[in-house]
Order: C-alpha cells, then structure tokens, then sequence
C-alpha cells in the first residue's frame, strides 16, 4: 500500500510538473511571436543549407537584442532538421505547428509543394524567399504562398535575357543541367518557352540526388556542345558540376548558375579554376559592409552569441540570403502591426500584412539593407513583390556584379503563372479570390 501511496503521488507531482510546464508553455506563446525554422545542417546539402540557417537566425536574434523584438515583441523559434528530405520537412512542420506559429520557411521546393495545402488549413504563412512554385506568386489563388524577391520562372527569363545580349540565340542551344526534383524542374517550362520563340534549342540533363556522380552529365555536354550551361542545383552538386565542367574543359565563362548556385560553397572546392563562373543573383551578393552587418557583429558576435562558427562567415551570399529571408518575415509582422496593433500576431493577421508589404528604397536603407534589396511591393495579384536580379561573377577569390540590374518580362511571364494557378485550382477545388476587392 505503501509503494502504491508513493506511485500515486510521484504521478501527481509529474502530473503537476508538466501542467505547470504547458502553462508556462502556453504563457510564453502568449507573449511571443513563434517562428519554426526548418534547416539542413547535416547531409550532402549542408554546406549550402547551414549558412542560410545562420543568416535566418542571427537575423531573428539580432532584432530581439537590438530592437527588444518587432514593436517589442519578441521572437521565439525552435530549429529542426529537416535533411532536405520532404518527409522530414512535412514531421517538423507537424510537430511545431501546435506552438501556434505565424510563418514557416523551409528552404525546400519539395516541401513547399508538400506544404502548400497545409498551410492554407493551418493558416500559417508560408514564405518561400526566392524558391517554390512560380504560379503562386498569383495570390487569388494561392493565399497563403509568397515567393518574396523572385522565382526561378524569373531568374530563367532573366538568364535567357542576359545570354541573348552576346548575340542571336536562334540556332543556339543551351543546356540546363538540374537537380532533378520539384526545385529543379521549376525553370523548365519557361526555357521551352522561350526556346520556341527564339529559336534556340533546349538540351535537359537531370541529376540524381545528391548530385555527386555527373560525369555521364556532362560527358553529354562535351558531346553536345551546348553554347551555355544553365546550372541548376544545390549542395555538393553545385560544385561537382563545376569541376566536371573544368574536367571536359567546359568554359566557365559559358556557365550561368541560378541564385542557388551561385555562393561560395559552389566555387571554393574548384579554387582558381571556377574563375569566370556566372551565377544570376536575388539583388544581392556577399555584401559585408551594411549597417545591417556591423549591427551583427556589435549585437551578437562580439558578445559571443552569434550563430555562424566564424564572424567572417557574415556577409556571405548564403548568409546574407538567410538574413534577407528571415527579414522578409519581420517586415511582413510589422506591415501586419500597422493595422492590427503592436502585439503578437495571429498567422491570418501576418498573411495580410505580407500581402500588402512595400518597402521602398528608404525603408529598406532605414533597416540597414541599402543596395541588397530591390523595392518590394507586393499585393494579392503578386505574391513576390520583386522580380529583378543581377549577374555576379566569381573572380577566383570573390564574387563582383558583372550586368546592369535585369528585370523579368511579366508580359511573358504572367500569362504562364495565370493559366498553372488556374490550373492548380481546378484541381484542387479551390474558388479563386477577386483580388478587385482586396483591400
């Protein structure tokens, strides 16, 4: 009897621990704005995936140390590896969902696809900065998506526009060579497009995940002799692709990689012979010198309390590019705040304040991004906001910008985007919104 006493009370004081723990739980949501973050620090895709992490969470972290929070309210956000496995995305998604957050990001076309049905029940944003679906930049249909500063139908018209500035293409052929998954798969529709009209012939060569073993690849390519090659991959792809290219002597000069493949963890393994290599960027490239970045460096790294291994990690395009995404999200909360007050946000509250985001020039130097972030405005017809990239190029020891600022033809483009969204609502039943009465 005596043991079955002790039983009993031992569960009661766990029994009470853990209500008092949820309460506090709960207590803490209350008061915080929650943010999952969905990273890939393990894997063949890490080297590519954890310095985004480290700019997306340093960015969150540097607005509670400096700012006290958005409008002072600060930001909670848990970590879960996701592998860049889509099952293992959709767990994380899943078990976090319950702390009530307003937004995910999981850097992961795969799980953007699995995700965006998701999310529209779970009314929790999903912010796809610069990856995702191309046809859900169209807001009427795909509400709660928003493919912030560009999407890939985007940075393939802008590579197509900047390759046709060196002469004709008709006659031409380019190859794309891409991960063959969701990701890379995404450019195809609009460079068969634009083959069409301009007379130039597209050559696909997909790679298997992870990408490791391309020499069939681009065996074809020394084969073919395509006149550029459009790279369209990720991880230890990315550099694999370049040094087979060196290995088939495949100028690098005729390789444009899209913005996924143009940081340094691509180049670095291939040392001075990736010199020449191409890559279209999102507005920005390995800026160190911003506001933003000093604040970084006083705020956390000085104080021991930055997320990257090495301060000289901050500034790199992968970095810069989490940090980008991770601000994309707090404006979107304040641009929430401005209509609905200075408190926690619900998920529906920051979808609207995502669908109304401008951040014009001023904003964006006011926040210490000058000359990184192009103007984004965006509204329910256009879930990106932005669509203009540059060209950078690898010198042998960094990247400089190499064209003027291109801009995606959305007379082209968004006939495509309208007819795929119209498309996906067909078959996912879905009544699109009269964006005329959104407000």
């Amino acid at each position: 009897m005596k043991h079955t006493w002790k039983w009993k009370a031992a569960a009661a004081a766990l029994a009470l621990a853990g209500g008092i723990g949820a309460a506090q739980d709960a207590l803490a949501q209350s008061k915080e704005i929650f943010v999952p973050v969905l990273v890939y620090r393990t894997g063949a895709y890490a080297p590519n995936g954890a310095p985004w992490a480290d700019g997306f969470v340093d960015y969150l972290k540097l607005v509670n140390a400096r700012d006290g929070g958005v409008n002072g309210v600060k930001i909670a956000y848990e970590e879960c590896e996701t592998g860049y496995a889509t099952d293992r995305g959709v767990e994380c998604y899943e078990r976090l969902k319950s702390k009530k957050p307003v937004a995910v990001n999981p850097l992961s076309t795969g799980i953007t696809f699995a995700l965006t049905e998701k999310v529209a029940n779970d009314k929790i944003v999903l912010m796809t900065t610069g990856y995702g679906r191309a046809d859900s930049v169209d807001g009427s249909v795909f509400a709660w998506n928003f493919p912030f500063l560009g999407t890939y139908w985007d940075a393939a018209d802008m590579l197509v526009q900047e390759v046709a500035k060196k002469g004709n293409l008709k006659g031409k052929k380019i190859a794309l060579v891409y991960h063959d998954s969701p990701y890379g798969k995404e450019p195809i529709p609009v460079l068969e497009a634009l083959a069409k009209q301009k007379g130039f012939t597209l050559v696909k060569l997909p790679v298997t995940h992870p990408g490791v073993e391309q020499k069939a690849t681009w065996l074809q390519v020394r084969q073919q002799r395509p006149d550029y090659v459009f790279l369209w991959g990720w991880g230890v792809m990315n550099s694999t692709a370049i040094k087979e290219a060196i290995a088939v002597s495949y100028p690098r000069l005729q390789m444009y990689g899209v913005w996924w493949s143009g940081a340094e963890p691509d180049v670095l393994p291939a040392e001075m012979a990736a010199k020449g290599y191409n890559a279209i960027t999102m507005g920005h490239s390995a800026e160190k010198d911003r506001p933003v970045h000093k604040d970084m460096l006083k705020f956390l790294y000085d104080k021991g309390q930055g997320t990257a291994a090495k301060k000289e990690e901050v500034g790199s395009v992968l970095y810069n590019r989490g940090m980008i995404s991770a601000m994309m999200l707090v404006e979107s909360i304040k641009s929430a705040q401005s209509k609905y007050g200075k408190r926690v946000m619900t998920g529906e509250e920051v979808r609207w304040g995502a669908e109304h985001l401008n951040l014009d020039a001023a904003k964006i130097k006011a926040i210490g991004f000058e000359g990184m972030v192009q103007p984004v405005k965006t509204s329910c017809m256009d879930h990106g906001g932005a669509h203009r990239g540059r060209i950078h190029t690898w010198d042998g020891k960094e990247w400089s910008y190499t064209s003027d600022m291109l801009e995606a033809n959305q007379k082209f483009l968004r006939p495509m985007i309208e007819a795929s969204a119209k498309k996906y609502a067909q078959e996912k039943h879905i009544t699109p919104r009269d964006c005329s009465k959104e407000k």
